[in-house]
């Protein structure tokens, strides 16, 4: 399934800065208005190429640690001195003392500076000749943290930081040797200031399907974080539910650091607050488990209109058919 996927859709070593030379850069706009619009989606360039960056990243770090040796190249220390800016604003920004529990008001204040600020921080990790493409990379970075209006976040807005770093791929700020650093380094960073943000802000999960979702905020560190697991030679899905495997293994895998965090944040008995993951732990294997949630996500996440709605297509990720 991931071999015919990728070879439709784009990875990072074939990410066109052929495409991209002499091109015109766009402000990414919403092109999927009504539920037969999915259509559309779904035969497009964005998709196949999102897709493929998904699953090349997925093959990249599978049966890697998060503590292993990789490159870090100089666009990925840019890369984590903006999400450093990002954590330091949060910082910056107490939380308002208001009556309501959720959706701290605060949370506006800390995005308006991102709104201000998103294309200069995006002009400062982009190589100087690509600075055109700044504008429509800045749309998605800021795509990638939440809604202001609702302070909600969700899967959606997840899935725009991967599309934020996938039109960096597309434009050649970064390479094909930054695989694991990508979801190792910049993804997990990312993740880290989300959970302070939804701490912080006391964010709504943004559509939750409450106790059926697969987790109130997040996706893509399980399907990548069960690539971690595959061939392990001991740990097994049935062990991400004992906390004391967890707490020995968190900073090695994704996957334990996401069922740490729902720990800490929910109480009561785990087959209750998270049932979806409860049922994965019974899954026999690692690969199995992979396969299951790359089907879940496209169904639950990408095939679904309430979060396509808000998705945006520029140049990098075109709303055009895909080329036969």
């Amino acid at each position: 399934m991931a071999e015919t996927e990728q070879q439709s859709g784009s990875t990072p070593e074939d990410e066109a800065p052929e495409g991209t030379a002499g091109s015109t850069f766009m402000v990414p706009k919403k092109e999927i208005s009504m539920v037969p619009d999915m259509g559309k989606w779904k035969r497009s360039q964005a998709y196949a190429d999102y897709m493929g960056f998904i699953l090349t990243l997925n093959e990249g770090v599978k049966g890697k640690k998060l503590t292993c040796e990789y490159k870090v190249s100089e666009t990925v220390e840019k890369l984590l001195d903006l999400l450093g800016t990002l954590d330091r604003w949060i910082n910056e920004t107490p939380p308002a003392d208001q009556p309501s529990r959720f959706g701290n008001k605060a949370y506006r204040t800390w995005y308006s500076k991102l709104d201000q600020e998103a294309e200069a921080l995006v002009l400062a990790v982009l190589p100087a000749d690509k600075c055109a493409a700044a504008p429509e990379i800045a749309v998605y970075l800021k795509e990638s943290v939440g809604n202001s209006t609702r302070i909600d976040y969700g899967t959606g807005h997840e899935a725009a930081f991967a599309v934020f770093l996938c039109c960096l791929c597309k434009v050649g700020a970064l390479r094909v040797d930054d695989q694991l650093a990508i979801v190792f380094k910049v993804f997990n960073r990312y993740l880290s200031v989300m959970r302070k943000l939804q701490r912080t802000y006391r964010m709504e999960p943004a559509g939750s399907q409450g106790v059926w979702g697969l987790d109130d905020f997040q996706f893509l560190p399980f399907i990548w974080g069960s690539s971690q697991f595959v061939d392990h030679p001991t740990l097994e899905p049935r062990h991400f539910i004992d906390e004391r495997v967890v707490n020995e293994h968190h900073q090695d895998y994704m996957f334990l650091d996401c069922i740490k965090f729902i720990n800490e944040m929910k109480t009561g008995p785990f087959a209750e607050h998270s049932n979806q993951l409860w049922n994965i732990s019974a899954v026999p294997s690692w690969s199995k488990v992979n396969q299951g949630l790359i089907r879940m996500y496209k169904a639950e996440c990408l095939e679904k209109f309430p979060v396509i709605q808000h998705f945006k297509f520029g140049s990098l990720l075109s709303i055009q058919p895909i080329k036969p």
